[in-house]
């Protein structure tokens, strides 16, 4: 496996992961090769800020005689484009899964540059249905493998969690377990809290330069703020401590805390990004952003069967027991042959 960095927080890190554990599951061996982060081998010239291009011949002795290559989003976004074009000719004519998680005509600063590059062994894969529709308009042919779940959490500490961050007694919590960056509408999180006059928590810092924007934001909230998790807790305890997860992107690939709030049991409201349209179609149901007297009566009494109902549908589609037999059906056709 093949990407800009693994082991860290970002979504393609946390789904690489999940992609790593299957295929062990399934018997096989898998080195990780990034540019930063956590790998098993680290090349220079991968990571996305690299100011020189990966040698050629390190990284043909990094990914050495593998019988797949699993590319993670080196190839799809141009975040570092001679180390895209280094990875694609290493692979040419070799049996790899190109893993899109993101492609560039979705992020406007972006859009003008060119898509992924394509090979007759190659198989490419994408995380949702719009991503898929649009590399078949320019003729390339796409699996749809959605991001997958544990959807038996382990429970996590609420009172712990809402003491190590200062929210007393009975203060409703928002957590909005994001990044801050643009795309992620910290804005619109934040209106969210303070008219359902609860406490704001950003879990991610800041990244992409908005620093300064979201500390403009953080001085004039009209409520309390929180950001950041003390060490020592885990997910589970950010999601115990909520009462209402907010997901107020503009642009998401998929949008984790839409099913990790599901497996959560936690009420989601939601900006109407494109690709959330896909889950809801699925059965999935979430709050919008302006629906306040809804989420104050979901707070005060949470709605057993919307949640029980949301779980059922992530079940069938989303669970992470599902995923080392679907990626088992892909590995196996990609290792047989340029698809007909």
């Amino acid at each position: 496996m093949v990407s800009f960095r693994f082991g860290l927080a970002d979504g393609v890190s946390v789904e690489s992961a999940k992609w790593a554990w299957a295929l062990r599951a399934l018997g096989h061996t898998v080195t990780m090769v990034a540019g930063s982060g956590h790998a098993d081998v680290l090349v220079d010239g991968l990571e996305i800020g690299a100011t020189s291009p990966p040698d050629r011949f390190e990284l043909a002795r990094a990914i050495g005689n593998a019988d797949l290559v699993i590319v993670e989003n080196l190839c799809s976004l141009p975040l570092n484009v001679p180390a895209s074009e280094a990875v694609a000719s290493v692979l040419e004519s070799r049996p790899a899964i190109l893993h899109h998680h993101d492609l560039p005509w979705q992020r406007r600063h972006l859009a003008h540059l060119a898509g992924p590059p394509k090979d007759p062994a190659w198989r490419h894969v994408v995380i949702n249905e719009l991503s898929q529709a649009q590399l078949a308009h320019r003729k390339i042919d796409a699996t749809v493998l959605p991001n997958h779940f544990d959807l038996d959490p382990p429970e996590g500490n609420r009172a712990a969690m809402r003491a190590a961050i200062g929210v007393r007694g009975s203060a409703t919590l928002v957590v909005h377990p994001v990044r801050a960056i643009p795309r992620k509408n910290v804005a619109a999180a934040l209106r969210l809290s303070e008219r359902l006059g609860a406490i704001y928590w950003l879990v991610g810092g800041a990244e992409d330069g908005f620093d300064r924007e979201l500390d403009h934001l953080f001085e004039y909230a009209r409520t309390g703020v929180r950001q950041g998790v003390p060490e020592g807790f885990t997910i589970a305890d950010v999601y115990a401590a909520a009462d209402v997860v907010v997901l107020s992107s503009t642009w998401e690939g998929f949008g984790n805390s839409t099913i990790e709030s599901v497996a959560y049991r936690k009420p989601l409201a939601r900006y109407p990004y494109p690709v959330i349209a896909e889950l809801e179609r699925r059965g999935l149901r979430y709050f919008d952003l302006d629906a306040i007297e809804a989420l104050e009566k979901f707070v005060e009494r949470p709605d057993a069967e919307l949640l029980d109902e949301n779980l059922a549908v992530a079940r069938q589609h989303f669970d992470l027991a599902l995923l080392p037999g679907r990626l088992n059906r892909l590995v196996r056709a990609t290792l047989a042959g340029p698809a007909r």
